[in-house]
């Protein structure tokens, strides 16, 4: 099942399990913590039967393209083609999976609890940055070689170079991708993304503070293809979520 934070202590069982898939290694307990928690809306995945939580990613709603510099992701990508954006944007951050586990209904479920978002909430682009879990793009070679060949951006939207330290794949990987490995070493997230029509950015940024690399994902919902989107409503009734952003912003007032 899935549910908004409603407390402080939920927002901390969220932070404690982000810590745990970002930044392994640490003491028990530890929390993953930025400014960005106090303005957004957190949601969590739990099991039905235990109330474990096991997925959590937050929320961060834009009125439009005009405000993208607020968004987590404008801290390391050029942003401003997107800022023509006509419609209600909602930055997905900070997705993770309990690490222990490898049950493909969590992602799903997640899934199924955007879904509901979205719809309510009348997004017409979802975005974020899809992370690879290291630093070197070695064993990425055929993943980044697929994204360039197929899942740029549209030029108009195209993110540009911000961060210190990226790996410009679109320049430097002009081969045909293995696309089975390629496939077996894209992240998850990042997959589901693309089987709806999404996008990334030509370039990758390194990471070191959460030892990922990432690329910029964006998605029309109208791009969506209706099949698919069909699939993923019919799932969505899972996810209990609130309708209306007042209720929202309360929830992540408590973070």
């Amino acid at each position: 099942m899935a549910r908004l934070a409603a407390t402080a202590t939920d927002v901390a069982a969220a932070q404690r399990l982000r810590f745990r898939a970002f930044r392994a290694g640490g003491k028990a307990g530890a929390r993953d913590v930025d400014d960005f928690d106090a303005v957004c809306a957190h949601v969590l995945v739990e099991e039905a039967r235990s109330g474990r939580l096991v997925c959590c990613f937050r929320l961060l709603v834009l009125e439009g393209g005009a405000e993208i510099s607020r968004s987590y992701s404008a801290q390391y990508y050029d942003l401003s083609a997107l800022a023509g954006f006509p419609g209600r944007m909602a930055e997905m951050g900070r997705f993770c999976i309990d690490p222990d586990l490898s049950d493909g209904d969590i992602l799903r479920v997640a899934w199924g609890a955007m879904t509901g978002f979205v719809d309510e909430q009348r997004i017409e682009m979802l975005f974020g940055c899809s992370s690879f879990a290291g630093t070197e793009t070695q064993a990425y070679h055929d993943a980044f070689a697929m994204l360039r060949a197929r899942h740029l951006a549209p030029k108009r939207w195209l993110p540009r170079v911000k961060a210190p330290d990226v790996f410009r794949f679109a320049r430097r990987l002009r081969r045909a991708p293995d696309m089975k490995r390629a496939m077996l070493t894209m992240p998850p997230l990042l997959r589901t993304y693309l089987l709806m029509g999404g996008w990334v950015s030509d370039h990758a940024v390194v990471d070191r503070d959460l030892n990922t690399l990432h690329v910029f994902t964006g998605l029309e919902i109208r791009a969506i293809p209706p099949a698919r989107a069909r699939l993923l409503r019919a799932i969505a009734g899972e996810a209990a979520l609130p309708r209306t952003l007042p209720e929202i912003a309360t929830h992540a007032s408590t973070c």
